[in-house]
């Protein structure tokens, strides 16, 4: 390891509440692993952190981007502007100047980029990062190291703790060679030791931390919602790879055997949703998932588990759609897909998680729900959920945790798992019952034991405890909680990702003296009963989601919320870009529309 270099004293020093930092470059030259790193730290530093990243569809490469937000404060998004901005080729540079807020600091390649001498609105500074990179590594090594050489730079800037950054590089590369870890730590030191301060006039600080709360943790939502799957008692599961759900199967292929349980990587979507009603049919509570188009797949036997009300986990990580869409972009379209894709009349349960921690806890919910009310439970991620990166109180796993058990008591003679006086009860395959009468479960409609009736009134009647079901769950949920006003004039709704920029809106337009609050439904089927009372306490119930405002002119929550609740002050706020709200396009689409009423 190489030895900590020192360097000369700062000419002024500044406290920041919190920073923007973007990266630009493409895939191919590590910038989400340098993203991932600043993270880290936060989450080590007791620090605040949001990231936000686009990465190119093709297996190429191309132009990629990683944002991140660190601070001491609480971090709701990850930010409209940049402080710094780093790029790495001319095209970074040009795409992204626009994003550095006047007076950020620009730190460029010097050997790729060129900026425009007129522009005096930002701090321009030119290292040669891959030559220096290469000179530090020696030439075999290209430029590698270039993103560490950066983290370096950035550091410097920063004044990072160095100690906790080398942790953390033990922590990535200690498995591997002890060049590999060398090496990164060499290219560390060269970025960090180089005389930025002959161009900056200061450097910045983060603001302590409160450290007296619990630990923190620091992942992805796709690790979250592992987490969440593994803690609330999933064992058994099968796939097949598709962006962006892909790292939740690879997860689980690894972490399941070392519980006793297995995942299945299938040969299509429709073996994958059937491997998984399987291995809850046995008993087993089981989880497969996938992106929109995988879902589509699995639709049929999504209505075959609906009907035989079999307890199944579904992950839904949304992307940009139709068809093969925007598979590294961000949507919020299969909204509608998760509550009514299907053949027949197919109540499930759809549950929408808000940030990475509510990934892990959203999972764990739908765990519980799918084995009290046997039934297949929707959980909706996205694009910009899977790949952040946040830091949060760290889970007590000993408190939470489930451990799965196998029920085969014997049953008496007659039992039925379909007694329309109480919720379904599977008997397991093997379970004894008394008198040898088994159970079935078949694609047809069925009676109370299971066999399969055409009975005009037993299919009513199977119908109605289907759906009575979901109902039932609805009259579980507590109040609905509203941020900020509770009455007044703009109440703001959302669901999913779109909860922290949101936030970060209404905390904004309350201290300019707006009536407004904010509510995120994370229930989104069945929905809270609550909020026909609620929305009547606002003049205007403004809509944000990452969707199209369809035929109609309402997106897919909006559609559904006008729907139950009749209430003409709903107006939606769309978009489709493949990108995240930004607080300044929600504070400019709330102001339109409630201009409009």
């Amino acid at each position: 390891m190489s030895s900590d270099v020192s360097p000369s004293p700062p000419r002024s020093e500044e406290l920041v509440h919190d920073a923007v930092i973007r990266l630009a470059g493409n895939s191919q030259d590590g910038i989400q692993s340098i993203g991932g790193f600043l993270a880290r730290l936060a989450g080590r530093s007791a620090q605040e952190v949001m990231t936000y990243m686009t990465i190119p569809a093709t297996i190429s490469g191309g132009p990629s981007i990683f944002q991140v937000r660190m601070g001491s404060g609480e971090v709701l998004s990850a930010g409209d502007e940049a402080d710094v901005l780093v790029a790495f080729y001319q095209h970074s540079y040009e795409n992204h100047i626009d994003q550095l807020k006047d007076g950020g600091i620009l730190l460029y390649d010097s050997d790729h980029v060129e900026p425009k001498e007129e522009d005096k609105k930002y701090l321009k500074v030119g290292v040669s990062i891959a030559a220096l990179t290469v000179e530090a590594l020696g030439g075999s090594a290209r430029e590698k190291g270039k993103n560490l050489f950066t983290l370096g730079l950035l550091a410097r800037i920063f004044r990072l703790d160095v100690e906790k950054l080398r942790g953390i590089f033990k922590d990535r590369f200690g498995g591997k060679s002890e060049d590999i870890l060398r090496n990164a730590n060499l290219a560390f030191d060269s970025g960090y030791s180089f005389p930025i301060d002959n161009v900056l006039d200061r450097y910045y600080s983060f603001q302590a931390p409160d450290e007296s709360g619990p630990p923190q943790v620091t992942m992805d939502g796709n690790t979250a919602i592992t987490l969440g799957l593994l803690t609330g008692g999933v064992r058994y599961g099968s796939g097949y790879p598709i962006t962006p759900w892909s790292t939740i199967m690879e997860m689980l292929r690894a972490q399941l055997p070392k519980y006793g349980g297995l995942f299945v990587q299938a040969e299509d979507e429709l073996a994958a949703v059937s491997i998984a009603i399987g291995f809850a049919y046995s008993g087993r509570l089981a989880i497969t998932g996938s992106s929109g188009p995988g879902i589509s797949l699995k639709q049929e036997a999504l209505g075959w588990a609906t009907m035989a009300e079999i307890p199944l986990v579904v992950i839904n990580v949304q992307r940009g759609g139709p068809s093969t869409g925007l598979p590294t972009n961000v949507e919020q379209s299969d909204l509608l897909q998760a509550i009514y894709g299907s053949h027949g009349d197919c109540p499930r349960v759809v549950l929408a998680a808000q940030n990475v921690k509510d990934c892990f806890y959203t999972a764990l919910e739908a765990c519980k729900i799918a084995r009290e009310y046997s039934v297949p439970v929707f959980v909706l991620s996205d694009m910009a959920l899977a790949s952040r990166i946040e830091a949060f109180d760290e889970p007590d796993l000993e408190a939470l945790t489930v451990e799965p058990t196998l029920d085969l008591e014997d049953r008496p003679e007659g039992y039925k798992p379909y007694d329309l006086k109480r919720m379904t009860r599977h008997a397991p395959p093997g379970t004894w019952i008394e008198g040898g009468k088994f159970p079935q479960v078949t694609g047809l409609e069925h009676d109370e034991t299971g066999h399969p009736s055409g009975n005009p009134e037993m299919h009513v009647k199977m119908m109605s405890k289907r759906r009575d079901k979901i109902k039932k769950l609805a009259d579980s949920f507590p109040p609905s909680k509203i941020f900020g006003d509770q009455e007044g004039e703009t109440l703001v709704v959302g669901w999913g990702s779109t909860w922290g920029p949101i936030r970060e809106t209404v905390i904004r337009e309350r201290s300019n003296g707006k009536a407004m609050g904010h509510l995120q439904i994370r229930h989104v089927n069945p929905l809270p009963n609550d909020l026909e009372a609620i929305f009547k306490r606002y003049e205007n119930v403004v809509v944000v989601e990452m969707n199209d405002e369809g035929l109609y002119g309402y997106g897919q929550l909006a559609t559904l919320l006008r729907a139950q609740t009749c209430n003409p002050a709903i107006r939606s706020l769309t978009k489709t870009d493949g990108l995240t709200f930004k607080i300044r396009e929600i504070m400019k689409g709330v102001q339109e529309q409630t201009e409009q009423a």
